[in-house]
């Protein structure tokens, strides 16, 4: 019996089942074809009974798996139910903290291997539930990155920031810490740093430029976490944030601003700034502003949930702020998804706590608050993969489609996301990820460095 095959290329008659050759070969192999009842492409329509055919660390071909199967009949091939590419949280920090406080920073700082202990731990669970690209908006992301590259870990490709960028009295400076002290630890390789004026502003992006940092992180307004701001409340004047884009624009960086104020949001892009994270407080009229300047919303509901439910690891102050951002936030996202806003997402995932809500590993999550908020599925998924480049700009790969020339990051799962968006929360239905063309998980064979 044969069936109908919809291919948006061209339409055949192939026999059912199609063939699966060689399937042990195919996670070890650098050609092979993985096969797909359900083919999510990143951007654009689902289609059945796709695949796609990969050389190294790239994707050559995609198209009905017919016919990929005839034009390559020596190719080792697999068949997975949903295939989909892999996703990017594009705003994570991977610092080895067991709960989100100055003094926490302070210890990993002061104990940075065991943070590095613990961030090991973290990548693997990012990468085992089927996140091949995160960018890391402040923390040890650098470093690593340098040990995935090099292969001492497995976890997927870290985009980072390096360090936050704040002015002195901001969302990121230490502020029980003496000024000197602070800027010790600045010196230092902590992963934050005080800034006043255009000249340390454009000397403190430089000192990101030289850690290799692929985005430039700042603080656009107050905080959370950070005891003696408002989020409401703007940072940087407009003189230093200029001179921050300025220059980074030089370098081919984008800058990315922690805005929750509505005016913090409009200097920035006003500015330059081309990701907005957070967003708590933006208007309409502030997504207008982001569409015209072409800018991309980091809404990060995550964490924003998380903290809700762990007043324990907040101090008062911290969980009254929380709580007015919540409300705030979440009438933001609805505004930005019905006014068309660039979104791509990001969870603020930042702790180490295994067997908590908080862990990394269920940053899936985020797309479930998105649909909630008023995403289809469909748009989910898009912005946990194909809109994940757009925020590192002229530097992004081309990754997060399945389209030819495009990196080998995908992944696949053992039911449709698109009748249940939460099947992408942990690992659990993720049953194969590649990162560039290289299998790290498929069934029997959990991710791992052996």
């Amino acid at each position: 019996m044969s069936q109908s095959i919809e291919s948006g290329w061209t339409r055949i008659e192939a026999s059912t089942p199609l063939p699966v050759r060689n399937a042990k070969d195919v996670y070890k192999a650098t050609e092979y074809i993985v096969t797909a009842d359900l083919l999510i492409p990143g951007r654009g329509k689902p289609l059945e009974n796709t695949g796609i055919h990969i050389f190294g660390s790239k994707i050559v071909s995609v198209g009905p798996s017919a016919a990929l199967l005839a034009e390559s009949p020596d190719v080792s091939t697999t068949h997975v139910k949903v295939l989909m590419p892999g996703m990017w949280d594009c705003h994570v920090h991977l610092l080895g903290v067991h709960k989100v406080s100055g003094d926490a920073f302070i210890d990993a700082y002061k104990n940075q291997v065991l943070s590095g202990a613990r961030s090991a731990r973290d990548v693997m669970l990012l990468l085992d539930a089927g996140f091949t690209s995160v960018r890391e908006m402040a923390g040890w992301g650098l470093q690593l990155d340098r040990a995935i590259q090099e292969g001492s870990l497995v976890g997927p490709k870290i985009y980072s920031s390096n360090c936050i960028i704040s002015p002195t009295g901001g969302h990121a400076d230490l502020q029980d810490l003496p000024v000197p002290w602070m800027q010790d630890m600045c010196s230092h390789g902590a992963p934050f740093l005080t800034a006043d004026g255009p000249d340390e502003c454009m000397k403190a992006v430089r000192l990101q430029l030289r850690a290799g940092a692929d985005v430039i992180k700042i603080c656009g307004s107050g905080g959370v976490g950070s005891e003696r701001d408002n989020p409401i409340d703007r940072q940087f004047v407009d003189a230093e944030l200029e001179a921050i884009v300025e220059v980074a624009t030089q370098a081919q960086r984008l800058v990315g601003a922690h805005c929750h104020g509505k005016a913090g949001i409009v200097a920035a892009l006003h500015a330059g700034v081309k990701t907005i994270e957070h967003g708590s407080y933006l208007d309409a009229e502030a997504a207008e502003l982001m569409k015209s300047k072409g800018a991309v919303l980091v809404a990060t509901r995550l964490i924003v949930e998380n903290a809700l439910k762990l007043k324990d690891f907040l101090s008062p102050s911290g969980y009254a702020k929380i709580e007015a951002v919540a409300k705030a936030q979440w009438n933001a996202m609805q505004i930005a998804i019905k006014k068309g806003v660039t979104i791509a997402i990001g969870t603020d995932t930042g702790v180490s706590m295994p067997n908590s809500i908080a862990t990394q590993g269920l940053n899936g999550k985020e797309l479930y608050y998105h649909v909630k908020a008023g995403m289809s599925e469909l748009q989910a998924i898009e912005s946990a993969t194909a809109n994940g480049p757009l925020t590192l700009g002229r530097r992004a790969p081309k990754a997060g489609q399945l389209r030819e020339g495009f990196d080998a990051d995908f992944i696949a799962l053992d039911a449709n996301p698109l009748e249940d968006i939460k099947l992408l929360i942990g690992g659990k239905h993720v049953t194969h990820v590649w990162r560039q063309g290289v299998a790290y998980k498929w069934p029997g064979h959990a991710v791992n460095i052996i």
